[in-house]
């Protein structure tokens, strides 16, 4: 698992990680309101707006980070000249880790995000 966070580059992977934390704080304090303090106010559903929000821009991210690996990596195509079938798969199975675990961070926050949802406007 390290392996892929570094294969995927430590700088969009860094900084989906720090998203991703972000996510899991405002999660638990919006867990806290709801099933320690009983709060189902707007200041429940704010924070609740941010765990959205950075799902949402994991996701982004993400994908971004796929384009401008796929970018620099046909700019040394380029370069090159001809390169093998199968060092091109391998370099664009690489480019999509950071897809990959932006829509994972996506999936995880909206499943935390509407089971707090649910349970604060019930």
């Amino acid at each position: 698992m390290f392996e892929l966070f570094w294969m995927g580059g430590i700088e969009f992977m860094s900084i989906l990680t720090l998203m991703f934390l972000a996510a899991l704080i405002f999660s638990g304090l919006s867990a806290s309101d709801i099933f320690s303090k009983g709060l189902k106010g707007d200041e429940v559903k704010r924070r609740l707006d941010y765990v959205k929000f950075f799902g949402l821009l994991a996701l982004v991210t993400g994908v971004l980070g796929q384009l401008i690996g796929m970018f620099m990596a046909f700019q040394a195509i380029e370069q090159i000249g001809e390169v093998s079938q199968a060092m091109l798969a391998g370099g664009l199975k690489v480019s999509s880790i950071t897809s990959i675990y932006g829509m994972l961070i996506f999936v995880i926050t909206r499943l935390v995000w509407f089971g707090l949802h649910y349970k604060a406007n019930k």
